[in-house]
């Protein structure tokens, strides 16, 4: 739940940018009111539709489609844009930012973020890329919440060179909002997110496609018939496009590595199933069930029926 007392978290912070109201900024908007943030919270987004929806909600104290004038005397700026669009806002915010601003962002990739801002912003910016590990296949700023970050992994990439109370600053900041924060190195953050992450919505975007591709072969009867892997596999499949396009081509590397490992891997199991190869398979099932039981145990998900979600439909009951 918020914490009312969380207001010193997020000390020295007068003022803080928002650059993009969807999902996450919204939420981190929320979050910021909720535990205790009274300073300035300006809005930036490219959207008229968007900007609107956030004033309706009363998520900022400013709303503007000028990122360059949003960040003008912000301590800190939060980039949550997807990540093939930092360049264009690097070079939008450079003539604006504050000497000694912090910029930090929402990224899933981080290497091509970091490289992005250090090249393109001035050297009295004090960059933190960061990647809060929360969200959901909606987008929009009427799809976040106050408490998205709360007990969810944030991992922070500073370059060799920040000063250690911008770093101190923005891990205060994401725990004031929930989160729990872990330092990591940016090549390191993008191979374990692109197998965490990224792998799975690359095969989920995969199966979703080779299965509207059978809709004509059974008749309209994959999608009349889907059991619940298929829906989850859907829900993933419905996350954001633009986002997601740029995450794989700007950890092209990364993602190229795991999905070779998952061809093998796969290679595997399907000769696991040609020979009959009981106990192979067996073994494998037992390994992956216990992931996820240490994933529950880590309280990164829960173990409720239909992870949690309320039963609505016979149908549903059935699948």
């Amino acid at each position: 739940m918020p914490d009312p007392s969380g207001a010193a978290a997020f000390a020295p912070l007068t003022r803080i940018a928002i650059v993009g109201i969807g999902l996450i900024g919204s939420s981190i908007a929320q979050g910021l009111r909720a535990n205790g943030f009274a300073g300035h919270i300006a809005i930036c987004d490219r959207e008229g539709r968007a900007l609107e929806t956030a004033q309706a909600m009363s998520l900022g104290d400013s709303y503007g489609s000028s990122a360059a004038k949003a960040v003008a005397g912000a301590d800190m700026v939060v980039l949550c844009i997807p990540v093939g669009a930092m360049v264009a806002a690097a070079r939008a915010i450079a003539p604006t930012l504050k000497e000694g601003a912090i910029v930090t962002d929402t990224g899933s990739v981080k290497a091509s973020v970091l490289e992005s801002l250090t090249t393109h912003l001035p050297p009295h910016a004090r960059i933190v890329p960061g990647h809060p590990i929360a969200g959901s296949e909606r987008s929009g700023p009427d799809a976040g919440w106050a408490t998205l970050f709360q007990n969810r992994w944030t991992v922070l990439t500073p370059p060799e060179g920040v000063d250690d109370e911008a770093i101190d600053i923005v891990q205060r900041f994401w725990e004031g909002l929930g989160a729990n924060v872990e330092l990591m190195d940016v090549k390191r953050h993008d191979l374990v997110l692109a197998i965490t992450s990224h792998l799975p919505h690359l095969i989920a975007y995969n199966i979703v496609r080779t299965a509207a591709d059978m809709e004509e072969v059974t008749e309209a009867e994959v999608i009349k018939f889907s059991a619940g892997g298929f829906r989850d596999f859907t829900r993933i499949a419905a996350s954001d496009p633009t986002m997601w396009r740029d995450v794989f081509l700007t950890n092209r590397d990364a993602v190229l590595e795991t999905l070779g490992r998952f061809s093998e891997d796969l290679a595997m199991l399907q000769r696991n199933i040609r020979w009959r190869e009981g106990e192979e398979l067996f073994d494998i099932f037992e390994r992956t069930r216990a992931i996820r039981m240490g994933i529950i145990d880590a309280g990164q998900d829960t173990a409720a029926p239909n992870f949690g979600r309320p039963e609505s439909t016979d149908e549903d009951k059935s699948a």
